[in-house]
C-alpha cells in the first residue's frame, strides 16, 4: 500500500519559495514525488524551464536518497538529466526515483519525471551520504 504525500519543503528555501515539493515511500528503493507548474516555472517559451526541472529532481531525488540512506544528510554528487518532452502551467509532474544501489558512503539512483504519464525528463545520480558527528549536533543532538 502506498503512503500519503508529505511537504517536504517545509524550511524556507528554494524549493518551499518555487511552490515545494510533495513526496512519498512506496517501498525501501522507490520513493515518489510531485509539483504543480507554476507561471513563475516557466522560460520565454512558454514551457516549463530545464532549471526548475532540475531543481525539482535534485530535490525529489536527493530525498530518496536521504530516506535511503536512514535519514542520514545526503548531498548530490552527481546528476546527469536528459529533457526529453515539456509541460505547461498547471500540469501535475509526478517524479519516480528507483534506488539501484546503496554503499556505506554513496548513493546510486535513477529519476524520472512525467507529465501526463508521459516521460519528460530522466536523471541518474550519485549522492554522498554524510557522516554527522553526533558532538557537532550540540545539545540533544
Amino acid at each position: 500500500m502506498k503512503n500519503n504525500f508529505e511537504q517536504i519543503s517545509v524550511k524556507p528555501g528554494f524549493m518551499k519559495h518555487n511552490g515545494g515539493v510533495l513526496f512519498r515511500n512506496i517501498s525501501e528503493t522507490e520513493y515518489e514525488f510531485k509539483s504543480i507548474i507554476n507561471k513563475n516555472h516557466l522560460n520565454a517559451a512558454g514551457i516549463t524551464h530545464g532549471g526548475y526541472l532540475s531543481a525539482l529532481v535534485d530535490a525529489g531525488a536527493g530525498t530518496a536518497a536521504h530516506r535511503a540512506a536512514g535519514n542520514a544528510p545526503c548531498v548530490t554528487i552527481s546528476l546527469d538529466l536528459k529533457f526529453i518532452g515539456g509541460s505547461k502551467v498547471g500540469d501535475e509532474i509526478i517524479g519516480n526515483t528507483k534506488i539501484l544501489k546503496k554503499t556505506n558512503t554513496l548513493i546510486f539512483l535513477f529519476c524520472e519525471l512525467k507529465n501526463n504519464g508521459k516521460i519528460i525528463t530522466s536523471a541518474s545520480g550519485i549522492w554522498k551520504i554524510l557522516k554527522v558527528n553526533p558532538s557537532s549536533l550540540g545539545p540533544g543532538g
